[in-house]
Formats: C-alpha cells, sequence, structure tokens
C-alpha cells in the first residue's frame, strides 16, 4: 500500500499505524492550503515582513531571503515558519491582489490578462452567431487610445471582397461606406436595404472624388475655402479667381452670356441665341457655330460651261464673328445640286447653286459657319 495519495500527496494511513492522527492532521493540513485555493499576489520575490498566520503567496520568480528556490510554488505562513507546496497542472488560485483567476500550466501562473484569450464567439448582452462572432448590446461602445492614438482596422482578402462599416434601421442596411467590391473607397445608401446608390467614389490611384449620383447644393455656399491668385489659370481648377470674384460652375449659370478680358473667360460657359438670320452658340474657349437654312435661293437658269449656276445670295450671320469663319452647306434637293459657299466676311457668307440642268425652282440650303468670337 503506497503511503500518498497520487494526485495531491496527502499521506496516507498505514494499517495498525499507531497516533493515526498525526497522519490525519497532516492530511487536513494539506487539503486546507488547496482547497479554495487564494492567495494575496504572485509578484513578489521576497517575503512579507510581518506575514499574518494563514498568508499564502505565489512565489514569483527569482525569489530571496527564506523563498530561494521555492519560484512557482505556494508560500504559507505557519506562525513561525514558512511551507511550500508545489503546485501540478490545471491548479488554479484566485489572486487577490488582481482580482484575478490564475491557473498553472506546469510551468508558471497566468491569468487572462497575461496572454492573448481566443475563443470562438463573444456576446455582452447579445447572442453571437456563426457569421456575427462579436455580439454586443450597449448603448454606446468606448474604444480608447493607448499611447497617442488609436486606429480601428478592417481588412479583407482581396480587392473584390469587402471592408465596410453598414449602418442598419430595423437590421435593414440603409447606408455604407468602406471598400464595397473595389478598393476605391465609396459611400452607397439603399432604401430598401437591396439596392444601393453609389453617392461618393473615391479614386484609389488618383484621390479623385466621383459624385456618380450628383450633386444638389440648396443652400448659399460662401467662405474662402478654394481661393486662388487673380493670375491662376490652372487647367483642371474648380473654382479660381481671375482678375474680379470666384466663380462657380453650376447648372444654374453653365448657359449664359459668355465674356472674355484678355482672352480669359469671365462670364457663363455656353451661350446661345436665335433670331431671324439663324440660330447660333458661343462657348467660353472662343468657339462659335452659326447655322441657318437659307430659303428663296436664286433659280438656277445662267450657263456656265456645262453648267447652270444661280444668282448670288447672301447669308447674314445671325451673330458676327471675330474673324472670317468656314462656312459649309448643302441643297436640299431631291435631283443633283451642289452649293458653293464661301465667307463675305465676318458677318455674312455668300452663296451659289451649281445645277446639270437649268432649275427655274426656288431651292434653300442648310448652311453653317464655324469660327470664333474673340
Amino acid at each position: 500500500m503506497p503511503d500518498q495519495s497520487t494526485i495531491l500527496s496527502l499521506p496516507l494511513i498505514a494499517p495498525s499505524q499507531a497516533q493515526k492522527h498525526v497522519t490525519m492532521n497532516e492530511a487536513l493540513r494539506l487539503l486546507d492550503v488547496v482547497v479554495q485555493l487564494a492567495v494575496e499576489d504572485r509578484t513578489r520575490t521576497a517575503p512579507p515582513a510581518s506575514p499574518v498566520t494563514g498568508a499564502r503567496h505565489i512565489v514569483a520568480a527569482a525569489p530571496t531571503g527564506a523563498w530561494v528556490g521555492q519560484a512557482g510554488r505556494i508560500a504559507l505562513w505557519e506562525g513561525t515558519a514558512w511551507a511550500f507546496f508545489a503546485p501540478l497542472a490545471g491548479w488554479r488560485a484566485f489572486v487577490a491582489a488582481e482580482g484575478a483567476l490564475a491557473t498553472f500550466d506546469g510551468a508558471g501562473w497566468t491569468t487572462l490578462a497575461d496572454g492573448p484569450l481566443v475563443v470562438g464567439q463573444v456576446g455582452v448582452s447579445a447572442s453571437p452567431d456563426a457569421t456575427n462572432r462579436l455580439a454586443v448590446s450597449s448603448p454606446a461602445i468606448l474604444l480608447n487610445h493607448a499611447g497617442a492614438g488609436h486606429q480601428v482596422k478592417i481588412n479583407k482578402a482581396a480587392a473584390t471582397d469587402t471592408a465596410s462599416l453598414l449602418y442598419q434601421s430595423g437590421f435593414s442596411g440603409r447606408a455604407e461606406m468602406g471598400l464595397a467590391g473595389t478598393d476605391d473607397f465609396s459611400v452607397k445608401v439603399s432604401a430598401n436595404g437591396a439596392s444601393f446608390v453609389t453617392a461618393l467614389q473615391i479614386n484609389r490611384t488618383s484621390g479623385q472624388v466621383a459624385l456618380p449620383a450628383g450633386a444638389a447644393i440648396t443652400g448659399t455656399v460662401t467662405g474662402t475655402a478654394v481661393v486662388q491668385s487673380t493670375t491662376d489659370v490652372t487647367a483642371g481648377r474648380l473654382l479660381t479667381t481671375v482678375a474680379g470674384p470666384a466663380q462657380a460652375f453650376r447648372r444654374g449659370n453653365i448657359l449664359g452670356t459668355v465674356s472674355q478680358s484678355g482672352g480669359v473667360p469671365t462670364g457663363a460657359v455656353i451661350e446661345q441665341g436665335t433670331n431671324a438670320n439663324g440660330r447660333y452658340a458661343r462657348y467660353a474657349d472662343g468657339t462659335q457655330i452659326c447655322w441657318h437654312t437659307l430659303a428663296g435661293l436664286p433659280v438656277v437658269t445662267t450657263a456656265e460651261g456645262s453648267l447652270f449656276v444661280s444668282a448670288e445670295a447672301t447669308w447674314t450671320f445671325p451673330i458676327a464673328f471675330s474673324t472670317a469663319p468656314s462656312p459649309s452647306g448643302s441643297v436640299n434637293a431631291t435631283t443633283a445640286r451642289w452649293l458653293n459657299l464661301r465667307a463675305g466676311g465676318t458677318t455674312t457668307a455668300l452663296a451659289r447653286v451649281f445645277s446639270p440642268v437649268s432649275d427655274a425652282t426656288a431651292l434653300s440650303a442648310a448652311v453653317m459657319a464655324v469660327g470664333r468670337w474673340f
């Protein structure tokens, strides 16, 4: 028969043993130490100066004094001397100084705070599931800094996957921001949680911002957030100051009166108009286009070589060019007719019709002139 128990090494009473109470009391003494095990701390390397009877400590690494060579063991002050007990793997002790439960793994004592906690699911006042492995039901969540700052990181496996924040109403998606199916940052909104509209997208390479659904300004835009010098003509500027107040273009002022100062546009982007002489379009870059249906052309009855020609007709432009433009046109006829159109200056073009046969029928022509207004 063995002298000690297998697990806790408690002394066993031998058959016909005298003074059995000695062995029994020693076993109870050991049980008194390890059952409902609680210690004061686990960081001391030297015994306290004035311990109370029954005080228990887990001896820290590299101990000194009366604790030399007892690292990791449980030290018990029995009133006159220290007694030491070697733990077995799996023992647990409540550490009062930390308010935590420490476990002996065969090499040392550790608490949950000593290393990474890896669990399958966690719920805080909520029930996690296979998809939402972390579930929190709370009025607010605080993620505080440790050091100078704090980052929240959302990672995805590939560019076509999603890393985003989804805002829900009644557990139905209404807005999403992040990398949704691409590496470009986007903000999307939804009315039903099924179909989403991209409101904003930022190109990952150029940083350019796109508003695929458009933008509407219902109030007044003021301030000096985008102001350049009076000589700034940098291509691609959304808003510049050039010899006058800044101008932001929108649907309400793209069309209007174009103007310029020293070759620099100062008015609207496009100007359009019409009168008895036709229609015209002026553009802020100086381009001008005039067009018209020139009716009642002279009859083609004058022989000139193998062709018959009409008298010359004058088309007065609906608005003048700055230099003679390039005119062109075609005759509205069911048989072969040719139109010759030449600039007569900055305000007119001259038209003649050619035909293989004499024709006393008055014709019309579609005419156009392209040039510059400054």
